[in-house]
């Protein structure tokens, strides 16, 4: 591990050490700095939130936006918790999972599981649950320093996912998963590259949709579950959601599964709606207009 690296795992012990509701009392501090200068972050946040709340009017928009600026904010500091104090006595601040029967039968019927984690609360503590759980692996972009990776490994411990990179040799790996009736982690909300997706449906607007997901589901025979982790208020711990997929979703025509695949997203994004990346610029593709 770099020196510089190490040094930034050496500070993630010490401050992971700090009260989850301190962190998360600093992220939303941060937030609310970052919606007062305004900027692209505030921008994107704001196109989504109306693309995805229309009928608001401007009290509601103003709120709903500061209230996605806070929990933007907590998401990026509560990961020092979540790292810095390691992975087992991180999985203590999961305080309840709803859905669990359904995620406990799907591995009992070793027919293989698609995990669907849109990015929404606190997926990095949701990453450590299902490790605790089975083994898994997760369709992943290497971080654009390549150094962190040594980092990340380390602060996951026992407790890591197999990590697939995006590419041909990866996919093949996630089908071979399932065939075994293995696990596999996808976010289903990640923008493919321009070519690679259907357009579908998402809060009422067509974006780029993936079609990993389904193809994989309608050829393994898969189950594919949604899930996230939902963070509690005052610094409580959290929730982790399982959700079944809506029907569709491994239709052969991907334009319906892809359509299916958003709704499954909406419907996890709807429990927790300010704890959803909302500065993410999902909408713009292009060869169409873009909202932003």
């Amino acid at each position: 591990m770099r020196p510089d690296i190490y040094l930034v795992y050496l500070l993630l012990r010490l401050f992971g050490l700090l009260p989850l509701r301190w962190l998360q009392g600093l992220g939303a501090v941060l937030g609310r700095l970052a919606l007062g200068r305004g900027g692209k972050t505030v921008h994107y946040t704001a196109v989504n939130l109306e693309i995805a709340r229309p009928g608001l009017d401007e009290a509601g928009r103003a709120a709903l936006l500061r209230d996605a600026m806070v929990e933007s904010g907590k998401s990026i500091t509560e990961v020092v918790k979540i790292w810095g104090s390691g992975a087992e006595r991180a999985l203590a601040l999961v305080k309840e999972v709803r859905g669990e029967a359904l995620f406990d039968a799907a591995l009992a019927s070793e027919k293989g599981l698609i995990i669907a984690a849109p990015h929404l609360g606190c997926w990095e503590l949701l990453n450590y649950w299902l490790c605790s759980r089975t083994q898994i692996a997760i369709l992943y972009r290497p971080p654009r320093i390549a150094a962190v990776e040594a980092m990340l490994r380390k602060v996951r411990g026992k407790l890591a996912p197999e990590q697939v990179r995006a590419e041909g040799a990866g996919v093949r790996t996630l089908y071979k998963r399932l065939a075994a009736g293995g696990t596999v982690g996808i976010l289903p909300d990640q923008k493919p590259r321009e070519g690679e997706g259907e357009f579908a449906p998402l809060f009422g607007r067509e974006t780029n949709t993936m079609v990993l997901l389904p193809r994989l589901a309608a050829r393994t025979g898969a189950t594919v579950l949604f899930a996230f982790a939902e963070r509690l208020p005052r610094g409580e711990g959290y929730r982790i959601h399982f959700l079944p997929a809506p029907e569709g979703l491994d239709d052969a025509d991907l334009t319906r599964a892809c359509a299916a695949l958003n709704r499954g997203v909406e419907q996890c994004v709807n429990l927790a709606f300010a704890q959803y990346q909302w500065h993410y610029r999902r909408y713009s593709a292009d060869n169409r207009p873009s909202p932003y």
